[in-house]
């Protein structure tokens, strides 16, 4: 005997595709490595003191960081476009943890740089002036 309630249950079933989307985005987001504040995409290699070696090409990466990074709150800037050399800043507007990134192409192959916040200087306090010896009154 079949309950009617199971015979229909098919008919109400629509699948969600979106929400494998956001996970499938969020497990990859998830993975990657963060370092001074900065997502890196997974699989980069640290090649120097900030400085790191992105797996995927140029257009690749820049995609990931269209996710991580929309670029209507982390303003984007070209900062060289010559045959053999693409370079792109991604601006931190908060100035929290870092200020921003650069990401370049270079000998067929693309490298981020996580640029570092600037250490604020020190606040100088002014040299004292000597004390006047005199005071204004003669001495008798």
């Amino acid at each position: 005997m079949t309950r009617a309630l199971d015979s229909l249950k098919g008919l109400f079933y629509k699948p969600r595709p979106l929400g494998a989307v956001v996970v499938a985005l969020w497990a990859s987001v998830a993975a990657a490595e963060v370092v001074s504040g900065a997502q890196l995409p997974d699989g980069s290699q640290k090649v120097g003191e900030n400085r790191y070696r992105a797996p995927g090409d140029l257009e690749k990466t820049l995609e990931y960081y269209k996710t991580v990074y929309p670029s209507g709150t982390f303003p984007r800037r070209s900062i060289v476009n010559q045959p053999g050399v693409k370079a792109v800043h991604i601006i931190n507007p908060s100035g929290k943890n870092f200020e921003g990134l650069n990401i370049y192409e270079s000998n067929d192959e693309v490298r981020i740089y996580v640029v570092p916040l600037q250490a604020a200087p020190a606040p100088t306090k002014p040299a004292k002036k000597p004390a006047d010896s005199k005071s204004g009154k003669r001495s008798r």
